[in-house]
């Protein structure tokens, strides 16, 4: 009887299909493009386990599919082992990716937002997982695939720079629901595992008077502040800014310049997991949105103290252009984006840092010192104040 009530319902849906003409993929649902997209990016998944091989957080697989279980070992964990998650998102800079249909650099983004906030921590990040939410996936005669695959490069090349193993991940399409610029618009937010030894935890306590800061260079807006710049360009160059030349190449590609990820090297530095690195670190700071007072500031809290910074790398030109044609003031240039600067590190072992970042790809710099007032002085590389000092309190 279940069957036959079963078997009429099918009827019935299939008699109603006929009439309407409707199905799933016309409401915006495309069921077989859907397990395509998921294969390209599990695809790309697996090429990431590698990447933990030997160390905290190597895959397990125990049958090969893209729906199926993929885990690590903690069984042997010492005591004092911290376990934790963070999640974050590339936020408007997907719109850039849209306006330039270029999609292999959001990765990196993506990967810098989540993994660069735990070595702030003194945390080792392990494995990625991600929400990739769509407008479409398009249809059997235009769909965009090719679209998928580039963003499924970027998953391969950001996992290996940061070290880490993508093991889960969800896809949807969300019609009208995702919107953006051109054809294919999407969200992307991730989701990060570290682990920590609880004795190597970073506090903020660690840090004492006269210890140096080195910066990190970063070349490009991270992901932080983008809506400002859209504004700002969109107001003097009206919707199709992107396009705009600018020091021999579009506005949109500098905007889109992808975000330098730095976990593996603070954690070659610090040790991560592990019970010892090759530097002494007291503190770690991820300069995103707040930028150096708000970030820099939020890790001296716990000791009261302050900064000199007086040898800072100089923004990208197409930050300093965004800030000269919107007039924003060097202040809120400093608390709005990074300024040249994606990541500090608050050391005694200068030298070493620099050294180690070296070895790694990655320019750096001693940008000044931890000092006992409570603020934050920083000699400007910004367009209306340059190399005038600018002083913060820290909230």
């Amino acid at each position: 009887m279940q069957r036959l009530k079963s078997w009429n319902w099918l009827t019935r849906a299939q008699v109603f299909k006929k009439k309407m003409g409707l199905d799933y993929a016309q409401a915006g649902v495309n069921i077989e493009l859907g397990d395509d997209a998921s294969k390209i990016l599990y695809n790309a998944a697996k090429k990431t386990f590698e990447n933990r091989n030997g160390n905290i957080g190597e895959i397990i697989v125990p049958f090969d599919d893209f729906s199926g279980v993929r885990a690590v070992d903690v069984g042997r964990l010492p005591e004092g082992s911290l376990l934790c998650t963070g999640f974050d998102g590339v936020g408007t800079k997907v719109e850039i990716a849209q306006r330039m249909n270029r999609h292999d650099t959001v990765a990196f983004d993506l990967f810098a937002m989540v993994c660069d906030d735990a070595v702030v921590r003194g945390a080792e990040p392990v494995l990625v997982g991600s929400v990739l939410d769509v407008n479409s996936l398009g249809d059997k005669t235009s769909s965009n695939l090719p679209q998928l695959k580039e963003l499924a490069m970027g998953y391969i090349a950001a996992a290996k720079a940061a070290n880490v193993a993508v093991v889960n991940g969800e896809l949807a399409e969300l019609g009208s629901a995702v919107g953006g610029h051109g054809r294919f618009n999407y969200n992307w937010c991730a989701s990060v595992v570290w682990f920590a030894n609880k004795d190597k935890i970073f506090t903020g306590k660690e840090i004492k008077v006269g210890d140096s800061v080195v910066v990190l260079e970063e070349k490009g807006f991270r992901a932080n502040g983008l809506s400002l710049v859209r504004k700002v360009f969109k107001n003097e160059f009206g919707d199709n800014w992107h396009n705009k030349e600018f020091k021999e190449n579009k506005l949109g590609s500098l905007v889109l310049v992808p975000s330098t990820v730095y976990s593996k090297a603070v954690v070659h530095m610090h040790g991560g997991f592990k019970t010892s690195g090759c530097c002494r670190i007291h503190g770690v700071v991820h300069i995103t949105g707040g930028g150096i007072p708000g970030k820099l500031g939020r890790i001296l809290k716990p000791s009261n103290l302050g900064a000199e910074l007086n040898d800072l790398f100089e923004p990208c030109q197409a930050m300093h252009y965004c800030q000269e044609l919107g007039k924003i003031d060097d202040k809120e240039a400093y608390k709005t984006w990074n300024m040249g600067q994606g990541l500090a590190v608050i050391t005694p072992e200068p030298d070493k840092v620099i050294e180690e970042a070296k070895k790694l790809g990655i320019n750096s710099k001693l940008a000044g010192k931890i000092i006992q007032e409570n603020k934050i002085k920083l000699k400007s590389k910004g367009v209306f104040n340059k190399d005038q000092e600018l002083v913060f309190d820290i909230a």
